[in-house]
């Protein structure tokens, strides 16, 4: 094992205590935990085993599997950036409905 791949496993296993320790309330849902664990695992593989990506990356019709790696990233990417927006559009709706909520509890009728 070279020195590389033990700097990235122990980067990804980092990553992975940080990730679940930052989601350790109520509401965090179970496969967003087991997808990190899934996320963790296959990393690791591709690291221990990086000539396996490009096996996998030729039975899909990809040249390299670093090209494959990339494309599951870029993809991964406009998959969070988009959840991540429409998560900020959730919220500021919810904002704006609770500030009206409370103009209108608070409002008073004008005194003539």
């Amino acid at each position: 094992m070279n020195w590389i791949q033990v700097l990235l496993i122990a980067a990804v296993i980092a990553l992975l205590v940080y990730l679940l320790r930052s989601r350790t309330n109520a509401k965090a849902k179970a496969w967003v935990k087991v997808g990190y664990v899934l996320f963790v695992v296959l990393a690791v593989y591709a690291i221990l085993r990086p000539d396996d990506t490009t096996v996998l990356a030729n039975f899909l019709g990809v040249r390299r599997g670093a090209d494959l790696i990339t494309y599951a990233l870029i993809i991964a990417f406009v998959f969070t950036t988009l959840s991540t927006y429409l998560r900020f559009k959730e919220l500021e709706l919810k904002y704006a409905r609770l500030a009206r909520a409370v103009a209108l509890e608070g409002a008073r009728t004008p005194e003539r």
